[in-house]
């Protein structure tokens, strides 16, 4: 089908795809100060734009806005078409709460009360 558009009609309609995916997905990578979207994202990698700029390695965390989701350890990466794909080594959820060395029971109170 796209042997018969013009060029200009198929750039529109790369460019129109491509806003239309970093405008619905919120989710993107930090790597230091850089910030980069995430185009589509599974439990064993990611793919951002092949344009968005040099290949990441190591430690990056995931946010969706503002919210942290994830760590990940980023091992490998490859260029297919227009995207960039990163295989992570492992994926930690980030937890609001500390870890904790014992196992807490559902009926525990949530406080005590002092004896007056």
């Amino acid at each position: 089908m796209n042997d018969f558009l013009p060029d200009a009609v198929i750039k529109g309609l790369q460019d129109a795809r491509r806003a239309s995916i970093s405008r619905g997905n919120r989710l993107c990578v930090h790597d230091g100060d850089d910030i980069m979207r995430i185009r589509r994202f599974w439990a064993d990698g990611m793919a951002l734009d092949a344009d968005a700029g040099d290949l990441l390695r190591g430690r990056v965390d995931i946010y969706d806005g503002m919210r942290h989701l994830y760590q990940a350890l980023i091992v490998g990466s490859r260029v297919e078409g227009e995207e960039c794909i990163f295989d992570f080594k492992w994926l930690h959820a980030v937890t609001d709460n500390p870890p904790v060395d014992f196992v807490r029971t559902d009926d525990a109170p949530a406080g005590l009360l002092p004896r007056l």
